[in-house]
């Protein structure tokens, strides 16, 4: 391929709608951690020559010692600290990556259903159009509401998406993306905003509806379901 590719993975919420002992992510979901299951499915994807996960400090060891020591992945994985948003954690692990990094992809370590072909097809696409997204087309009706709970408008669905992640950048349009963000005090709900601030266009390619970020206990309901097939 040519390109380094480096995977970010975001592992450094707190998990507190899950209401459970420990974070979310390392919670198990049928025989192993979440985190596990996200890593798997990078771990398989030939193009990816490094992955980083970012934690928070107290979680490190316990990434290590009982994750990355406990099971076999082919690529080398750093883990790094995590900053106190995620905007912060993801910037940290862009500047963990090095300066020879051709394309970044970044992804939540609590969506275990994202596949290799998924994973792929954004840093195809990253590689030709610079930025790309996963997501997938709304399927309910979305209204814009006013303070007061006054309904101002019906949205026009067919334009709007569901944005998901991974979402795939080269590796100076997301550097300089957060570096921007960071110098103007601007904080994005996903990367991918702080990109679109800097009139860059993002790409948007069609995820799933299976790959879910799972933070609450019915999302793990959902989670066991597919992994049984119930819901496939």
């Amino acid at each position: 391929m040519g390109y380094k590719v480096r995977a970010i993975i975001v592992a450094a919420g707190q998990g507190q709608r899950m209401d459970a002992d420990m974070p979310k992510q390392f919670l198990n979901l049928k025989d192993k951690p979440i985190l596990v299951h996200t890593l798997e499915k990078f771990d398989e994807v030939e193009d990816i020559d490094k992955i980083v996960v970012v934690t928070m400090g107290e979680y490190m060891d316990h990434v290590k010692n009982d994750i990355l020591s406990m099971y076999h992945f082919k690529k080398p994985i750093m883990v790094i600290r995590g900053g106190s948003e995620r905007q912060e954690s993801v910037y940290r692990g862009i500047m963990s990556l090095g300066l020879d990094t051709d394309i970044v992809v970044i992804h939540d370590g609590v969506r275990p259903f994202v596949t290799g072909d998924m994973i792929q097809r954004t840093i195809d696409t990253a590689i030709e159009d610079e930025a790309a997204v996963v997501g997938v087309p709304v399927k309910d009706t979305i209204k814009e509401v006013d303070d007061d709970g006054y309904v101002i408008d019906t949205l026009y669905r067919d334009i709007m998406w569901n944005v998901q992640t991974p979402q795939t950048f080269k590796y100076d349009v997301i550097r300089g993306a957060h570096e921007f963000a960071e110098k103007h005090g601007i904080y994005g709900t996903d990367d991918a905003m702080l990109v679109e601030r800097l009139d860059i266009p993002v790409k948007m390619v069609m995820g799933s509806y299976k790959n879910i970020k799972i933070t609450t206990k019915e999302d793990m309901v959902v989670a066991e379901a597919f992994l049984k097939g119930d819901m496939l």
